[in-house]
């Protein structure tokens, strides 16, 4: 059925609640809407976070995970992978030293995409908030030696701007197009957070590899969103979609602008709405 209507959702503050759960109403939405479209996600969550939170939706078309730097099938078939390895990793690390900030580093540690969440003996208190959400996470690990792996998916620095612009501006500098890197407001948190990816480890790019996968054009897919890291995508599709939640840089770039948030079934409402 090459006509078949594609939606693709960030999940974190645009499908999701804010308490990482799914009404019943989005769920039966979205459920009854997968019997005639393609339904997917886009997020920056790993394989085993989403199967997690995921496992009432029917999902029919590969997943967009780590901001892109994977896009593998519910099936487990990985249709692309996005790496950098650990001699630039390092080097990231090392600027990110001098500026007084450790980050955490999730890659692959096998090969069978079992992901490893590294985390700093050095730790800001935002970084402590976040850490909590990973209590007793089996993929967590301790990483007093502040080094990367061999096949690193991303690189995560979280903290406050005043911290981390001078950081991005600065790996930015040196790095340029080697790596992509992303600095956004955390606006739920107060802080903000520096995404480091590959080049092509974004959603974007992840985007342009699921519509090759489905031989259909960009144009045909309709994404919704509420960070920075959604623009890429949004900039892509045929139609992109704010929740009412977004950042204003989000909803600059938007189609449509929700009336409602990711707590109110933005994204539901507006799947039912549309025949």
């Amino acid at each position: 059925m090459p006509n078949r209507p594609i939606y693709i959702t960030d999940l974190d503050h645009t499908f999701l609640k804010s308490d990482l759960s799914i009404s019943t109403y989005s769920i039966d939405v979205w459920n009854i809407k997968a019997q005639k479209s393609i339904m997917g996600v886009a997020t920056a969550r790993s394989f085993t976070k989403s199967q997690e939170l995921l496992s009432t939706l029917h999902i029919n078309t590969p997943m967009i995970l780590l901001d892109g730097a994977i896009i593998i099938t519910p099936e487990h078939k990985i249709i692309d992978l996005k790496i950098f390895g650990k001699e630039i990793g390092d080097a990231i690390v090392d600027v990110g030293t001098r500026h007084g900030i450790d980050p955490f580093i999730i890659g692959l540690k096998d090969k069978d995409i079992n992901e490893a969440f590294l985390y700093p003996r050095k730790l800001n208190d935002y970084q402590k908030e976040v850490l909590k959400g990973y209590k007793d996470d089996p993929r967590m690990q301790f990483n007093p030696s502040n080094r990367t792996m061999e096949q690193n998916l991303k690189i995560v620095y979280f903290g406050y701007e005043g911290q981390l612009r001078p950081l991005y501006e600065e790996i930015v500098k040196i790095f340029g197009n080697e790596i992509e890197a992303k600095l956004s407001p955390e606006k739920y948190g107060g802080g903000y957070f520096l995404t480091l990816l590959h080049p092509e480890g974004d959603k974007a790019h992840a985007l342009s590899k699921v519509m090759e996968y489905l031989e259909r054009d960009s144009k045909d897919v309709t994404v919704f969103g509420d960070s920075v890291n959604d623009i890429g995508m949004f900039k892509l599709a045929g139609t992109s979609v704010a929740v009412s939640n977004a950042l204003d840089e989000v909803k600059a770039v938007a189609d449509v602008v929700l009336p409602h948030s990711n707590d109110e079934d933005g994204v539901a409402k507006y799947l039912e709405r549309i025949r």
